[in-house]
C-alpha cells in the first residue's frame, strides 16, 4: 500500500467496531504534514466512502475530538516564520490557560499547538520555559489526562523531535511484559522508508540499545523476520 492509503486504512481500522484505538489516531494524525493529512483523508473517502472527520466525530468527544478535527483540517502555518513577541505572547496565555489558573482552558492549548508553525512552536516552548519553571510536556501531564493529555503531548513531541517521538512509541510498544504489535507494526511499516535511520539514531541516543536488538529480543518467527527487515541492520 502507498503511505497514505496505509494510514488511511490503519484509521479505518482505529474506528471501526467497538471501541476506539486513540493511539492509532494521535499518532497518524499528530505527526502527518497539511498535504499528508489532506492526502489520507482523499484515499479514506475513495476506499470506504466515508469522510474520515465524520467518522473521527462519531467515534470520539468534547475535547480530544476538537484537537483531531483540527489536525484534520490541516491548517497548520507550514511557513518558517517566527514571530518573537508573538511567541511571548502564545507562551503566556498558554501558562495563564493552565499552571496559572485554577483549571484548564484547553482551547487555548489547541489553538496555538494546532495551528502555529513549528519554527515558532519551538520559541513558544522555550519562553514558556522561562516563564513556567518547567518543560510544557510537565504543564501538560499536571493539567490534563487521558486521551487529550495523550494527544498534546504527541503535538509537543512530534514539532521538538520526530524521530525521537517514534522511538519512545517503539520502546513502549516492547519494553515490559507483552508487546503492543498494533503500534510496533504501525510504526515499523509507515516509517521503513521515510525516516527509520533517524529513528534507530535516536532510539540508540535514548536508551542506549539498538533498536534492532531490541525487536530481537522481543519477538520470534517470521514476524520477527520482517520487523529485522524494515529495522535494517543494528
Amino acid at each position: 500500500m502507498l503511505p497514505p492509503v496505509y494510514d488511511a486504512y490503519e484509521l479505518r481500522n482505529a474506528i471501526k467496531g467497538a471501541g476506539t484505538d486513540e493511539a492509532c489516531l494521535i499518532d497518524i494524525l499528530a505527526s502527518r504534514s497539511n498535504a499528508e493529512v489532506k492526502t489520507i483523508s482523499s484515499f479514506y473517502r475513495k476506499e470506504y466512502g466515508k469522510d474520515l472527520e465524520k467518522d473521527v466525530c462519531g467515534d470520539t468527544s468534547g475535547m480530544f475530538q476538537r484537537v483531531l478535527v483540527s489536525l484534520l483540517s490541516a491548517g497548520r502555518d507550514e511557513t518558517e516564520k517566527v514571530d518573537d513577541a508573538q511567541a511571548v505572547k502564545d507562551a503566556k496565555e498558554i501558562y495563564e490557560a493552565g499552571e496559572g489558573r485554577w483549571g484548564t482552558d484547553e482551547v487555548k492549548f489547541l489553538t496555538v499547538l494546532c495551528v502555529r508553525n513549528m519554527k515558532h512552536l519551538l520559541k513558544v516552548f522555550d519562553e514558556y520555559k522561562k516563564i513556567a519553571g518547567r518543560d510544557i510536556e510537565d504543564s501538560i501531564k499536571r493539567e490534563m489526562s487521558g486521551s487529550l493529555q495523550d494527544v498534546f503531548l504527541a503535538i509537543v513531541k512530534v514539532i521538538k523531535n520526530k524521530p525521537a517521538f517514534f522511538a519512545e512509541r517503539l520502546y513502549k510498544s516492547m519494553k515490559g511484559l507483552g508487546t503492543t504489535d498494533s503500534i510496533l507494526i504501525r510504526v515499523m511499516v509507515s516509517r521503513a522508508e521515510i525516516d527509520m535511520l533517524d529513528i534507530k539514531a535516536e532510539f540508540l541516543k535514548m536508551y542506549g540499545k539498538t533498536l534492532h536488538s531490541f525487536i530481537k529480543g522481543d519477538t520470534s518467527g517470521d514476524y520477527r523476520k520482517i520487523l529485522l527487515e524494515l529495522c535494517g541492520g543494528e
